[in-house]
């Protein structure tokens, strides 16, 4: 249970085979632990992982637009850089893994938790976010312009400047998290949750003058 609400974990098997990775002329990989290797962008339309564990994995090459990501888990994995505009992302864990200048903008993101990841500059504009959670992430200078936000969990993690403007933050609990300043828009922080002092920053910040008794 996440901030009153569940989020659904990948449905792996018990025991999952290892594989080498190699490419497929459909762009389907499901069942098996990749380890230890570097993946490619092929040259099919689209490219999708079902039921897969990535273990030390690094993606290379940038553009992933479409990727379908079902049932999986990617643990101390280097995904910088990667394009996965448009993507459609449902129950996934990225755990401990460096995700700096991630893009993933107009994608479709369901029970998806980030945890102890490094995403700094990375891109969400105009995706859809339901049942996510970001818990100890450093998340600065990202993008989350005109996101649709329900169900989105952000604990402890480093916000600094991150870029909210046009996205509704209700219901959002931004008082385990760090930051001095962020690009929101006045209309869309009802129903946000904030410390007193956040609150303080946030009316300077939309030019207000607080005057100490």
């Amino acid at each position: 249970m996440v901030k009153g609400f569940k989020i659904d974990k990948p449905k792996l098997p018990h025991e999952l085979p290892e594989a080498e990775f190699t490419l497929k002329e459909n762009g389907y990989y499901d069942y098996c632990i990749y380890r230890d290797c570097v993946i490619t962008r092929d040259d099919t339309d689209r490219i999708a992982f079902d039921q897969v564990i990535f273990d030390r994995v690094t993606f290379e090459g940038t553009d992933f637009t479409n990727i379908e990501l079902t049932d999986c888990v990617f643990d101390h994995c280097d995904l910088s850089n990667i394009d996965f505009s448009k993507g459609s992302i449902h129950r996934v864990e990225f755990k401990n893994s460096k995700m700096i200048g991630v893009m993933m903008p107009d994608s479709s993101l369901g029970n998806v938790v980030f945890d102890n990841c490094q995403l700094n500059l990375s891109a969400f504009g105009y995706s859809k976010l339901k049942q996510v959670r970001f818990t100890e992430c450093t998340i600065k200078n990202s993008d989350f312009y005109e996101c649709k936000f329900q169900k989105v969990a952000l604990d402890t993690c480093d916000i600094e400047e991150a870029n909210f403007a046009n996205t509704k933050l209700t219901g959002v609990d931004l008082t385990t998290c760090k930051f001095d300043r962020l690009q929101v828009s006045p209309e869309s922080m009802q129903g946000c949750i904030v410390s007193t002092e956040q609150a303080i920053g946030f009316a300077r910040l939309l030019g207000l003058e607080i005057k100490d008794e």
